[in-house]
């Protein structure tokens, strides 16, 4: 990973000078003076296109961009990432989400240790057991199929999961339906705990260490309620872990043979590919979850194989550099015109948000330039009636990925090409803009006079140049959705080196959860309250009144 600031970078310097002097040019102008323009800009990789013809670039910018990679070394990292090389350095270990989506008999020694047998001996384990749920052979206390499927776990645990059960759900097997619970706030588990009948229903505990805080609280809370029912010899039948603690998951009282493994070089907000997935598995089956890490594996092929100039996840990476840091966006838009893919854009928060939202360096000194942006965004067309006009005419410029899929899986007329005639018009809008002309000539052909025209003319004004990408894909499918989620991890990766941050722990999330556990006990009564500023002691004081009035 390049040591110097990306500040100190003679190729960041050259990007910087072109970024000036192409300032003025719109890519309306682009667009008016190249008629090729997407043939120049857009590519087709492991079932998806991508169209990057609405940015502010030329052939001359793009390829300053990739100097940049190549100056800040991304073909050797990218090597170490597939190696298994520690490139985790504050936590020392491998980053190997890669090797999960790996087809059966590609070897990785790892510590002396064939990583790629142990992926395998578990996803036939989650085969194996899929199926028994599927077909009904797996019954409940009272001899019943399972119906009802709750995933119990938080962060990446819980996040990509859900997401991709409702990104399949077309796919979904007719009598199951899977429920997601993360939140330590009862309100979140008894909710769904009321829709369900104990007796069908199959809980996954998925905690790495299985001391989770939230996920324990709510993981106990399940099986009191279960037990009001039901006996602890029952619980082998309706309980599973994903998990490495076997003393833990045995205490508990699910069978040793349910529990489900993964390594400590999976991170979380990775670790769909992995024995989390078996919410994935259940549902949707097991051929189709092989699919889904099939599509991942082309796109890896892809990212490790394909040159800089035509790699998918690179130029995505450094199109995002471009407006970062050299104009400035401080956040990024995800549309997908897809309601399937209605979880994707928080998905993606946590994906990108928790890798690249850091200030220090991979070696630990303070980054000179802006890092991880805002990852933010809902489903067209419900976001053209809520942000697009912070987007059109709002004073900050927001690039944004547009995700579209060419074929629906439903058979209601019309409602697809009004879809996709959405999509593509506000990506043109956004390119195009309204000239002030432009509006006073609608205005005055509407029979508007000159005064209230001259009115008008500011508030009907849309600047265009805002920068998009279009992603397509056939058709949404185990294999598509594969290959989009592991672009954008790719993504993320590139621009981690680029900044020169180890873009795979995440110790933000932990000073807020210290300190929580001193306070719950303080709210509890279990210590007495420490010295804590004048804020906090009185909301302290407001809680624990609140409780004794009960």
């Amino acid at each position: 990973m390049a040591a110097t600031s990306l500040n100190d970078s003679p190729a960041f310097h050259r990007l910087q000078a072109r970024h000036a002097e192409t300032s003025a040019i719109t890519i309306r102008a682009q667009f008016a003076s190249e008629p090729d323009r997407f043939q120049q800009f857009s590519m087709h990789a492991a079932g998806l296109t991508l169209d990057y013809s609405k940015n502010r670039i030329d052939t001359t910018t793009l390829g300053l961009l990739l100097d940049l990679a190549r100056e800040r070394a991304v073909e050797a990292q990218r090597s170490k990432l597939f190696a298994g090389e520690k490139i985790n350095t504050t936590e020392q270990r491998a980053v190997l989400h890669t090797a999960l989506r790996a087809p059966a008999g590609q070897t990785l020694w790892l510590d002396g240790q064939n990583v790629g047998a142990d992926v395998q001996a578990v996803l036939m384990r989650m085969q194996a057991f899929s199926e028994q749920v599927r077909s009904g052979d797996w019954t409940g206390r009272d001899g019943r199929a399972i119906t009802d499927i709750v995933n119990i776990g938080i962060g990446g645990s819980y996040l990509g999961p859900k997401m991709v059960c409702q990104a399949l759900r077309s796919f979904a097997h007719p009598r199951l339906t899977c429920h997601f619970v993360s939140n330590v706030d009862g309100h979140d588990l008894a909710a769904v705990l009321a829709r369900l009948d104990p007796a069908t229903t199959l809980f996954i505990i998925a905690s790495k260490t299985f001391t989770t805080a939230e996920t324990m609280m709510n993981a106990h809370s399940a099986r009191s309620w279960f037990l009001q029912d039901g006996s602890t010899g029952d619980l082998a039948k309706h309980f599973v872990a994903v998990s490495t603690n076997l003393a833990g998951v045995t205490a508990f009282g699910i069978d040793p043979a349910n529990m489900f493994p993964f390594w400590d070089w999976v991170g979380g907000r990775y670790s769909i590919w992995s024995a989390i997935g078996l919410s994935v598995v259940l549902l949707v089956g097991f051929t189709h979850f092989r699919a889904f890490l099939d599509g991942a594996h082309q796109m890896d092929s892809h990212f490790q194989e394909a040159p800089l100039e035509r790699n998918m996840p690179v130029l995505l990476a450094m199109l995002g550099i471009w407006y970062r840091n050299l104009h400035g966006s401080s956040s990024v838009s995800i549309a997908p015109y897809h309601q399937d893919l209605s979880l994707f854009s928080g998905y993606l928060q946590q994906l990108d948000m928790e890798s690249n939202g850091k200030r220090v360096s991979a070696t630990g000194e303070p980054l000179t330039i802006a890092s991880g942006p805002v990852i933010w965004g809902d489903t067209g067309t419900n976001g053209q009636h809520a942000y697009f006009q912070l987007l059109h005419q709002g004073s900050d410029l927001i690039p944004i990925d547009f995700i579209a899929v060419l074929g629906a899986s439903h058979t209601l007329p019309g409602h697809h090409a009004a879809l996709l005639a959405n999509c593509f018009a506000q990506a043109e809008a956004f390119m195009r803009g309204k000239t002030a002309d432009e509006v006073r000539a609608d205005l005055t052909a509407q029979g508007l006079g000159p005064v209230a025209v001259e009115a008008l003319v500011p508030h009907k004004t849309f600047p265009g140049d805002r920068p998009s990408n279009m992603l397509l894909m056939e058709a949404l499918t185990p294999a598509t959705l594969g290959a989009l989620i592991a672009l954008y991890e790719h993504k993320v990766f590139v621009q981690g080196v680029i900044w020169g941050i180890n873009s795979f722990d995440q110790w933000g999330v932990e000073l807020g959860k210290v300190l929580a556990k001193n306070i719950e006990q303080e709210l509890t009564g279990l210590a007495q309250p420490e010295r804590h500023d004048s804020s906090t002691n009185a909301l302290i004081a407001m809680a624990r009144a609140a409780a004794s009035s009960k």
